[in-house]
This record gives C-alpha cells, sequence and structure tokens, in this order.
C-alpha cells in the first residue's frame, strides 16, 4: 500500500526534476536580487530648494480672490477675471475727477481701467455726479457698488445732501435691471402647431437645433394634440421643457389624420407612434375582416393596448 503511495505521489520524472530546479533557481535570484542591485535611493532636496518651494508657497497664499463679476457697463454676456491683493484694495473718500493713478490702484482698480479713468479726464471729461463712476468701461460691478458710497465730487455735495438715503441703492439697483439675464424667459405664448423656428429660439433655453427637432418631430406626428408631447422631442432636456411649458399653448384642430381604411403600411410606418409592426397588423387585420366602420374597431388588433390606441387615436380617421 505504501509503496503505490511512494509512486504515485512521491516518485518524480526526469521533467518534473528539471522543472523543481529551476523553481528553486528563480527563487533563489528573487531572492538575492535585492542584495546584488540595491534599489537607487531618492536624493534629498538641498536647503535652498526647501526655502524656495516655501517662498513660491507663501506667494500663492497671498493671492485673493478671484473676481469674476460684469462690469457696471458691460453686457450680460461679457465677464472677465482678475487678480487683486486684498490688502491694497481700500475705501476712502475720494473725488474721482482729481483722485491720481495712485489713489484708484489704493482703490483696488486694475491699471488698465485706471488708463480709462485717466484717458477720459485728459480728453476733458469729467464725472459730475457719484453714480457717473458707472460708466467707466471695465470698472467691476462689486467695485462700483463698493466704491460709490465714498464718492465726494467737489461742486456736488451739496446735491447729494439733498438726495434721499435710498437714492444710491435704488441707482445700483437700477443698473443691476439694464442687463437682464441671458434666456430670459419671454411672456409671449406661442402655438405649438404654428410657431416657426424663429418663435422657438425665442423661448428660453432653446437654441437652433432643438428649435429645428421640434419642427421636424411636430411635421412627422402630423401635429401636436398636447403639450406634453413637446417633451418627447430629441435631446430636450426635462429642466428645458418644465421652463417653456408655460408659455406653450396648444391647437388641437391642426392635427392632420390618417384614414385607416385606405392608407397601406408604408404610409403608416412613417408616423412616430405607429412605426412598421403596427402598421403591417392593421392592414393585415383590415385585409382580414373588411374595412374598420370606426376608429375604435382599432382595439381588436392584437397588439393594440389600451395605451397605444389612446397615443394613437387623434391621428386616425374613418372615411
Amino acid at each position: 500500500m505504501w509503496k503505490k503511495f511512494v509512486n504515485d505521489y512521491l516518485r518524480f520524472t526526469r521533467k518534473d526534476r528539471i522543472g523543481i530546479l529551476v523553481l528553486l533557481v528563480l527563487i533563489f535570484i528573487v531572492v538575492l536580487l535585492p542584495a546584488i542591485w540595491p534599489a537607487k535611493k531618492l536624493s534629498q532636496p538641498s536647503p535652498q530648494e526647501i526655502e524656495k518651494i516655501k517662498a513660491l508657497a507663501a506667494r500663492l497664499n497671498k493671492t485673493d480672490t478671484v473676481y469674476v463679476n460684469r462690469g457696471a457697463n458691460t453686457p450680460a454676456a461679457y465677464t472677465t477675471t482678475k487678480d487683486y491683493p486684498a490688502e491694497k484694495a481700500i475705501s476712502f473718500y475720494f473725488d474721482p475727477n482729481t483722485l491720481n493713478d495712485a489713489g484708484w490702484k489704493r482703490l483696488g482698480i486694475r491699471d488698465r481701467t485706471v488708463s480709462t479713468i485717466r484717458h477720459y479726464i485728459s480728453k476733458g471729461g469729467r464725472f459730475k455726479k457719484p453714480e457717473d463712476i458707472g460708466k467707466v468701461y471695465g470698472l467691476m460691478g462689486n467695485d462700483y457698488e463698493r466704491l460709490l458710497p465714498f464718492v465726494q465730487i467737489k461742486g456736488a455735495v451739496q446735491q447729494e445732501k439733498n438726495d434721499s438715503p435710498n437714492k444710491k441703492l435704488a441707482y445700483v439697483t437700477e443698473r443691476k435691471n439694464l442687463y437682464p439675464p441671458p434666456h430670459a424667459p419671454s411672456s409671449k405664448m406661442i402655438d405649438i402647431n404654428k410657431a416657426d423656428t424663429i418663435a422657438w429660439i425665442a423661448l428660453p433655453g432653446i437654441g437652433s437645433k432643438l428649435a429645428a427637432r421640434i419642427i421636424s418631430f411636430r411635421e412627422k406626428l402630423g401635429g401636436f394634440y398636447a403639450i406634453q408631447q413637446v417633451s418627447e422631442t430629441y435631446g430636450l432636456p426635462d429642466s428645458t421643457f418644465v421652463l417653456i411649458k408655460p408659455l406653450l399653448q396648444c391647437d388641437p384642430a391642426a392635427v392632420q389624420q390618417l384614414n385607416i381604411n385606405t392608407a397601406d403600411a408604408n404610409t403608416l410606418k412613417q408616423h412616430p407612434y405607429i412605426r412598421w409592426n403596427l402598421a403591417n397588423a392593421i392592414v393585415q387585420y383590415r385585409n382580414q375582416h373588411s374595412q374598420f366602420t370606426s376608429v375604435e374597431d382599432l382595439q381588436r388588433v392584437a397588439i393594440v393596448t389600451a395605451e397605444i390606441f389612446e397615443k394613437i387615436k387623434p391621428y386616425l380617421k374613418i372615411q
């Protein structure tokens, strides 16, 4: 018994002995490899390099807030970005007609805007009232609101005293309303069965591509019988449909209908709600049971469910 066990499990052929020998050699090489070929040590940065890194980090930490605000007289579609050191942007009472370039920079105004102001004054321009600083091209909206209370124009002090306390605030609010946000909803209603591309593009969130898709879908259907059908347009986001839905109205009388007693399968399958399987089933049923006496007879077709029937019913007729 034990001899059979030895012969079956402990006896090795010549190939087995060679394989074991090769495996032992490989294990030996892997174990001794780190000692034969030591890993390269990473060099430590020098003290000078460490100081440079610390100095760079300190400069980065001093970079202040990035302003991404619209200028007081900048169109809504235009924005700009710029880094401003907060420790240099201070507010103090000033006369924009006499303030020098260094003073404008102390107020946190960028060099390009300072040059614009200097050019305006050198050409004979004058700020007649505090609100006029909002006309400076390139002046950021947040800077306008921050500096307006500190503007003191010589010769306009008395008029400023006579102004109501909320006048400046009202002016700031008025300027904010000069440029409505992009794609502001229009109050004009459109008929989804009559609106052309221009009318669709006028709606918020609708571009030329979406407008073309909506009209193409409408033509394939033969018109919309419900506003909700617009949401089925390929590529139209749900959020956009919710936004434009209050501006839509529908006249179901404009829907074009197909005569299910005369239309062939090729004509029926062109409709987005019918397609080939249903079109072929309708024609086959008609050939076997004669013509339909009413649109409701279509429910006798095996593949026409109640949901499908309600969906396609407005597009079918009997003549």
